[in-house]
């Protein structure tokens, strides 16, 4: 008698994770398959429907990315032909649930692995003890009343369009660019970069330049306070689903033995307790208190000299444009002046060739040997030092925002995997996608990028290596999955390590029209500007995380004290700048409440003492020795990166760099202390 199999809300979850599924629990070819999707488009509807075996629910949720929706449809093309093969046993006489919970509680319900449950610190095991899954779910926060829909439709509800010399006065010709395209899109047909209108919108590659660059402080004010309120007003008002999301989340830890959600979080990382990670981030916000004070006191100063009626009341609008007006005070560049010498295809060609330099692999563009979900995407090929085809990725580098959410990614398309069938044993290569939001290419000039959006793509892209140079075969833990939470951002972090590296920056940075290389003089201010605002930067950071840690650790949904007054309290010992009595940047915390990183905000901290320690063992061994810098990156991929999660990740480190990690590292790095 055939049995219904259901998967639960496709979208969201890996290939692997399904596919673990349908390896440990099917063993009965008669099964009925019944998939739960996301509003399916038509194509993969008709997968899904063309077999009788299948049945489909589709639930609507709206705002996904492109790349979710050409994943469902792998996931659906992967599962119909192993199913159809006849060759999978499927097999369990009682229906099996997987479902999927995007907030915090790991581990497969239903699996049978037990290296795989052996590496889940949560796991269905405690679900089973302490409650019944129905009771489980309806306590689990829906990812849709996580407001993140809010904040896309919010950052797309507001525009500002100038109109006047006077009003963009200062903006440089990328973004007069950038935002004449917006104006077109808007349905000015007929406006240019250089005679306007231009469009203002609250996407970071708009919104960011503009707070750096615009003269006119009236402007930045009014775009800055759009930005620090989006999704407060009338239906997009995400602070009563903030209330909501705190106390589900803690409702569900102590239904899971835990005393508050930060702890459950934690059960599953890499640091031991709340009390070892607020130990770590106090460590490093002494150590860069007075460095920000400082950084601020000689913004003020700055600005005085420029004669600024501002200077001694700086608020945040004028922090951005008055750190880059110092930053070009002192070491005679702007961001700006960099784009030229960082055309895209340079940049990848530099990319790839370190990651042959030091992994031993070469990528290769594979374009139109896969299917792609926009005309801009790339598709590129990996192959090891035997010229075998390993891995695969997916490029889609630039901003859309009618149809793209900001910021940058890497995710998984699928996962590296092998399986027996009958007597064949059949293994299956990773693919990943990585997902950026620089400036598009305008007219014949290709897309230009600034040095920050470098740091980003190298960032990224570590990601996307710990994902294709993974040699574990089991895939609920190859490749990024099941790495510890605040273990996962150290290939990442490692990775912007080497734009500063001479070999790699000179070998990619040559200006798009002429082909000459970044001047000698460029490269030495990119170093001594790296730890330009450092204190600033470690503290907004920490701010962040201990703010994180508060709210999901002491704070009391149900007591007196306010989300508002939490932030205010963490930032009297983590800001110079006290918050303006309207900044609702909470609502807008996406990382915290609509993302994976809820009371893990620390976690990029935590990487980057990692990182930067990993990091430190090639300048001990000298960078341009080349011979020991390629056989410890041959190490870094035999350990970090081909590992995934099938090890704790200090056990990792510790094979790759012989001892525990430690700040000091870190601290040098950010110019906190001294070399």
């Amino acid at each position: 008698m055939a049995k219904n199999i259901i998967l639960s809300a496709i979208v969201g979850y890996t290939y692997d994770k399904i596919d673990l599924f349908l390896t440990s629990a099917l063993r009965n070819t008669s099964a009925d398959i019944l998939l739960i999707a996301s509003s399916p488009s038509a194509q993969l509807r008709h997968q899904l429907l063309s077999s009788p075996r299948v049945k489909l629910v589709d639930v609507n949720l709206q705002g996904e990315p492109a790349e979710m929706v050409f994943r469902r449809f792998f996931i659906a093309k992967e599962i119909l032909a192993r199913i159809e093969a006849d060759e999978i046993l499927l097999s369990d006489a009682r229906d099996v649930y997987f479902q999927s919970d995007p907030f915090g509680v790991q581990g497969v319900l239903f699996a049978e692995e037990p290296q795989l449950i052996a590496n889940c610190k949560v796991n269905s095991s405690w679900i089973k003890k302490y409650l019944g899954e129905d009771e489980f779910q309806a306590i689990s926060p829906n990812p849709i009343l996580c407001g993140g829909n809010h904040v896309l439709d919010a950052t797309k509800a507001f525009s500002l369009t100038l109109t006047t010399p006077e009003e963009i006065v200062g903006l440089p010709e990328s973004l007069l660019a950038l935002a004449a395209q917006a104006a077109q899109a808007a349905g000015e047909t007929e406006a240019t970069p250089e005679a306007g209108p231009w469009r203002i919108t609250l996407d970071f590659p708009s919104f960011g330049p503009f707070l750096k660059y615009s003269q006119r402080r009236d402007l930045r004010e009014q775009v800055y306070r759009a930005y620090i309120r989006r999704a407060t007003e009338g239906d997009l008002d995400n602070r009563t689903l903030i209330q909501q999301i705190l106390e589900l989340r803690r409702q569900k830890a102590q239904l899971l033995g835990f005393n508050t959600y930060a702890e459950l979080s934690l059960a599953s990382k890499m640091a031991p307790s709340v009390e070892a990670v607020e130990g770590l981030l106090e460590e490093l916000r002494v150590a860069s208190w007075d460095a920000a004070i400082a950084d601020l006191e000689a913004l003020k100063a700055f600005a005085r000299e420029q004669g600024a009626p501002e200077a001694d009341d700086l608020k945040q609008w004028d922090i951005s444009f008055w750190s880059e007006r110092l930053r070009e005070a002192k070491f005679a560049f702007n961001a700006e002046e960099l784009r030229p010498y960082f055309p895209l295809p340079r940049v990848l060609e530099g990319l790839f060739g370190l990651c042959q330099r030091l992994f031993g692999i070469q990528i290769e563009a594979a374009d139109g040997q896969a299917p792609i979900w926009q005309s801009d995407v790339r598709y590129f090929q990996v192959k090891n030092e035997q010229g075998e085809a390993i891995a695969a990725f997916y490029l889609d580098p630039y901003s859309r925002p009618a149809e793209k959410r900001g910021g940058a990614w890497m995710d998984d398309c699928l996962g590296r995997a092998r399986f027996q069938l009958g007597d064949r044993s059949i293994s299956r290569n990773p693919v990943a996608y990585l997902i950026c939001n620089q400036t598009p290419p305008v007219g014949e000039q290709p897309s230009l990028m600034t040095f920050g959006e470098v740091e980003t793509l190298f960032h990224e892209f570590g990601h996307g290596l710990q994902h294709m140079l993974t040699t574990v075969d089991h895939p609920g833990c190859s490749g990024i999955n099941n790495v510890e939470w605040d273990a996962v951002e150290l290939p990442s972090q490692f990775m912007e390590n080497w734009c500063y590296d001479r070999a790699t920056l000179f070998g990619m940075a040559r200006h798009w029209q002429t082909g000459e290389p970044l001047p000698e003089a460029y490269y030495e201010k990119l170093l001594a500007a790296r730890t330009f605002m450092a204190g600033s930067g470690m503290l907004r950071q920490i701010n962040f995380s201990l703010l994180d840690l508060e709210l999901h650790h002491r704070f009391d949904p149900q007591g007196t004290e306010t989300v508002e007054a939490v932030r205010d309290r963490i930032a009297a010992k983590t800001s110079v700048l006290a918050p303006l009595p309207d900044d609702a940047f909470l609502c807008s915390f996406g990382h915290i409440f609509a993302g994976g990183y809820a009371a893990g905000y620390y976690s990029y901290k935590w990487a980057e003492v990692l990182s930067a320690d990993a990091f430190s063992a090639f300048e001990e061994v000298d960078l341009s020795n080349e011979a020991a810098v390629q056989s410890l990156g041959r190490r870094f991929r035999d350990t970090v990166l081909a590992q995934g999660g099938s090890q704790h990740p200090l056990t990792v480190f510790v094979d790759f760099r012989g001892r525990e990690p430690a700040t000091e590292p870190l601290l040098r790095h950010s110019g906190l202390q001294a070399a």
